[in-house]
């Protein structure tokens, strides 16, 4: 059983003014198997959450703490923390022209394993996510997002995360840009992967139409770079019905 704790998290990122604070004390304890949503609307810092456990050098970490099983996330490099068993699923996936899809994961599971996964094993499980996603395998030669749809790039992230195995995983709007088709296939390829690996889920979106489809334990608000309110899936029923308006403004809890 693993844990992600983060304590009284805050971050700033630099902008043409200075650095401008945008978490402003964020405590949340994520552990294996779990699915938490965080959900608010534009501006509230959910990505700057997402960004800053990965490691983005625009957010500089301020204050607090965040430790995966007891060891310091936030002394170790990017590539320390992907090894580790943080795994960021992006908002806006970038193009790497030049590297095959079938290369740039085979070189991850490497980096993670500390030896190269044997080229048959490896084909077949590639394959078999990719049907799990319901992407053509001839994805498994194009480039990594080159010329990929908007859902075509949600669903290679979420291969990704079927083959890396992390512990936890940080999904970043992933359903945004998803037509109601792709969204399901998404959905069940993220709780495929889930049911496999035993990972943790940091689930982050606007919307509610997403957790129809991988259902959350734990349901934070998060307004202003704080959680303001914490519950079950009831809470997210909620925020469908009657939106962020009442917590604008507010104190957090």
């Amino acid at each position: 059983m693993s844990k992600l704790e983060i304590r009284n998290l805050e971050v700033s990122v630099d902008t043409d003014e200075g650095a401008k604070p945008i978490l402003h004390g964020v405590d949340l304890t994520i552990e294996s198997g779990q699915t938490h949503a965080i959900m608010g609307p534009n501006g509230s810092g959910k990505s700057t959450l997402a960004y800053s456990l990965a490691g983005h050098p625009k957010y500089e970490v301020t204050g607090g703490s965040v430790h995966l099983d007891g060891e310091d996330v936030l002394a170790m490099s990017v590539d320390e923390r992907a090894r580790a068993g943080l795994f960021l699923a992006m908002q806006y996936p970038v193009e790497v022209p030049g590297v095959s899809v079938s290369n740039f994961l085979r070189t991850a599971r490497t980096a993670i394993d500390g030896e190269a996964p044997k080229l048959r094993t490896w084909m077949k499980d590639l394959k078999g996510a990719m049907t799990e996603l319901k992407m053509d395998e001839a994805f498994i030669n194009r480039n990594v997002n080159e010329g990929f749809s908007g859902g075509e790039k949600k669903r290679h992230e979420i291969v990704q995360m079927e083959l890396l195995k992390p512990r936890f995983a940080v999904l970043d709007e992933t359903d945004s840009g998803l037509d109601i088709d792709a969204l399901r296939v998404v959905s069940d390829g993220i709780e495929h992967a889930k049911s496999e690996t035993g990972a943790g889920v940091l689930l982050i979106t606007h919307y509610t139409r997403i957790l129809r489809y991988v259902k959350p334990d734990f349901v934070h608000v998060f307004v202003e770079g704080r959680i303001a309110e914490e519950g079950g899936s009831e809470l997210a029923e909620k925020l469908e019905a009657e939106g962020y308006e009442s917590y604008v403004g507010s104190k957090a809890a």
